[in-house]
């Protein structure tokens, strides 16, 4: 499997993340949920997905992302 820094990934037991990283030996991938993690390259076992991590959504200009309004 060919991995580069940026690419999109999904573990079977840590989920989503981003390559940080890719040598021979190592990975070193960003896990949204448990954050970095160092993975021996021979026993890594997840999917490379196409393209880049998607960029997180911003609330529109002066909303606070809040479901509570003023009372």
């Amino acid at each position: 499997m060919t991995l580069k820094a940026g690419q999109y990934v999904r573990h079977s037991k840590y989920g989503w993340g981003t390559i940080m990283s890719h040598d021979r030996h190592q990975t070193l991938v960003f896990f949204r949920r448990i954050g970095i993690k160092r993975l021996d390259a021979d026993s890594a076992t997840f999917v490379a997905v196409g393209g880049e991590a998607p960029k997180k959504k911003r609330h529109p200009q002066g909303t606070t992302g809040s479901a509570l309004g003023s009372v």
